[in-house]
């Protein structure tokens, strides 16, 4: 029995199968994305939708979609999906949907009449290449497939629309064709490795609906082009793969390279293998450089999502190779930064003046699970570069004041934390000055090094950091710490901060706090009594005025509520371990009675991954990006200290 299972009475239902989407992706950043039932309702959605640096930074959709009709006796069959404008859908090809799984591969079986046919979606690894095999399971007389490609050659930010300078020649390769339907682009080349007709019926489809984009504010319709139909015949027990690339195949190595994509795919058998599985889908390799996606669809690689969730989403599951060699391309990224050269990478954000007290972070997670010995061979050179930059004021957003504090100017008129949501280019959450968890990485990162130089025998430097740690831990208190018991968000002058924030949590987690552990206990509690979600930690108290849990309407709506309520399940995983450090064992089953709340949003949203981000208030319905590598990272790095304390 498949883990990540839905029988036929929840794939006929569109109001159930309809809002849930699946993603595959591979190392050279191309993605399929559409929903369970293969109907597109995002403009974001297409099955092969790849990276096209010649043209810009952004993804492009060129594959649509792929209609599959099934043909007997002259009896046709359509099995695609389509919503058009008005809402109307045709075909309606959920109707024959029988069962649709993912254990390895998104698999759907469709019967029709006597006809049962499987279909399976893979990528190729480290090629821009979508693989669909079709097996006939069951057929008592002459069977015929058709497939109809849909086909758009547009940013994932832009919508298509029927006009006379798309080119709608082709040229035949082996069991296909090939066309490209703009300049610039690069040819489609659609292909299988059986013999097949070619009907070429050029045709625009026209006013397909994407009801997600009409719910977030924008236009939600565009024309689709379809250049005609591929015809063969199939027979009982056959499979057939189609392949759909930026270049030629050898037509007959399809089968076993679709069965070798196949077979590579980490099972989604249980909770923690389907995480490693969305865990894998975050990394990319371009041009010679590893990179991990912030999330799916629209997000790139952002330096502080890439810190915070690299050990979450390699260490975990002892990919150490993994770790290291998005390391090596963060590494020249940081170094050019500090010496004020391009960066030379892909990586977005660097400027952030919390992303190197991150990385730094970063690495103390290295030496905790890898080793610290290792840790300090590998990596002492860079995290004393970094602390060094920032002790030295080399960071334009940061400044070392004498009380051991670094402040953050400038947090009023632009957003400088993680949480970043803008509206006519003011921040909605302005933090400014001496901000909690910057201070709190700050201590920690001084401590951190502290432990590197002990280790190697650097006593005189170890102890002089120790000193100003000192400072900055006695500093801490006595900024954010008040008369209630939780801390202050931000302190600037005469300025501060007094609402109930996720931010006072990092701290109570961190390796080396400024806290002592009854501080720590009181502040979880109001965590606990005012933050926490079954989905994560609200970013701000329902008591507060100003609390917006509703991320819904227009972008500019969703921007309000973004860091005003809604809960994130990063948080929670600095939550959950904060809490085992603070009361050890005895949190052990109300931490796994949390993670049945992430577990369960599995089958939910983007189906076998975390999206970004969760509406505060119940239901808690899951929003924003439909896969975050944080949360996907943070929930991964939970589930092994919980093993931890069940060893024992």
């Amino acid at each position: 029995m498949s883990y990540l299972r839905f029988d036929k009475t929840q794939m006929a239902n569109l109001e159930e199968s309809l809002p849930k989407e699946i993603l595959r992706s591979n190392r050279s950043g191309a993605y399929a994305c559409t929903t369970l039932v293969d109907c597109n309702i995002r403009k974001y959605h297409g099955l092969l939708v790849v990276p096209i640096p010649e043209l810009d930074d952004e993804n492009h959709v060129l594959l649509s979609s792929l209609d599959a009709t099934v043909i007997q006796h002259g009896a046709e069959f359509n099995l695609g999906v389509h919503q058009y404008q008005g809402g109307e859908f045709s075909p309606r090809g959920h109707k024959y949907i029988r069962e649709f799984n993912s254990q390895k591969v998104p698999t759907t079986i469709y019967r029709v009449g006597g006809v049962v046919l499987k279909r399976e979606i893979v990528f190729q690894h480290f090629e821009n290449r979508l693989i669909i095999r079709y097996t006939l399971m069951e057929a008592h007389s002459e069977t015929t497939l058709r497939l109809k490609p849909f086909l758009a050659f547009r940013s994932v930010r832009e919508f298509t629309h029927e006009n006379d300078r798309a080119n709608r020649s082709y040229r035949e390769v082996q069991n296909g064709i090939a066309t490209s339907m703009y300049a610039g682009y690069p040819e489609l080349c659609m292909q299988l490795d059986v013999e097949n007709q070619f009907h070429y019926e050029p045709y625009w489809y026209r006013n397909l609906q994407y009801y997600k984009e009409i719910e977030r504010g924008y236009s939600g319709t565009e024309d689709l082009y379809v250049p005609g139909y591929f015809e063969f015949n199939i027979t009982k027990g056959q499979s057939v793969v189609f392949s759909a690339g930026l270049s030629e195949i050898d037509t007959k190595t399809l089968a076993d390279l679709c069965e070798y994509e196949v077979e590579a795919r980490t099972p989604r058998d249980n909770f923690y293998n389907t995480l490693v599985n969305a865990a894998h889908q975050f990394f990319t390799h371009r041009d010679g450089e590893d990179y991990v996606l912030a999330g799916y669809p629209w997000f790139k690689c952002r330096a502080r999502d890439m810190f915070v969730s690299l050990p979450g989403l390699t260490l975990t599951n002892n990919e150490i190779d993994k770790y290291e060699k998005v390391m090596q391309t963060a590494e020249k990224a940081i170094h050019r930064f500090i010496k004020g050269e391009p960066l030379g990478v892909a990586i977005y954000e660097m400027e952030q003046p919390d992303v190197l007290l991150w990385a730094v972070w970063c690495i103390q997670q290295y030496g905790k699970l890898v080793g610290i010995k290792q840790c300090v061979k590998k990596y002492t050179g860079l995290v004393e570069d970094i602390m060094n930059w920032l002790l030295n004021d080399g960071h334009p957003g940061l400044e070392l004041r004498p009380n051991g504090l670094i402040y953050a100017p400038g947090g009023m008129d632009k957003a400088i934390t993680w949480m970043n949501s803008s509206v006519f280019g003011r921040p909605i959450v302005p933090r400014s000055g001496y901000i909690v968890e910057f201070n709190a990485l700050w201590y920690n990162d001084l401590m951190f090094l502290a432990e590197l130089y002990r280790q190697s025998k650097l006593d005189e430097k170890a102890t002089e950091l120790e000193t100003l740690a000192k400072k900055t831990q006695e500093s801490f208190i006595e900024v954010f710490l008040n008369e209630y018991g939780y801390l202050l968000d931000f302190v600037d002058g005469n300025m501060m901060s007094w609402e109930v924030r996720p931010n006072m949590v990092f701290p109570c987690a961190f390796d080396y706090s400024p806290l002592d552990a009854k501080q720590k206990k009181t502040i979880l509690d109001f965590c606990t009594k005012e933050l926490l979600t079954p989905k994560g930690l609200r970013s701000l108290s329902p008591k507060s005025g100003l609390y917006n849990p509703m991320y819904t309407g227009t972008q500019n709506q969703r921007d309000y509520a973004y860091h005003q309520g809604t809960a994130w399940p990063w948080l929670a995983g600095f939550y959950m371990e904060a809490s085992l450090r603070v009361f050890g064992r005895s949190r052990v089953s109300f931490i796994e009675r949390q993670l049945v709340g992430y577990e369960e949003e599995l089958f939910y949203h983007c189906v076998g991954t975390i999206p970004e981000l969760f509406d505060g208030n119940p239901p808690f319905h899951g929003r924003g990006a439909i896969s975050f590598a944080m949360n996907v990272a943070e929930i991964m790095r939970v589930v092994k200290l919980i093993d931890k304390y069940n060893e024992y």
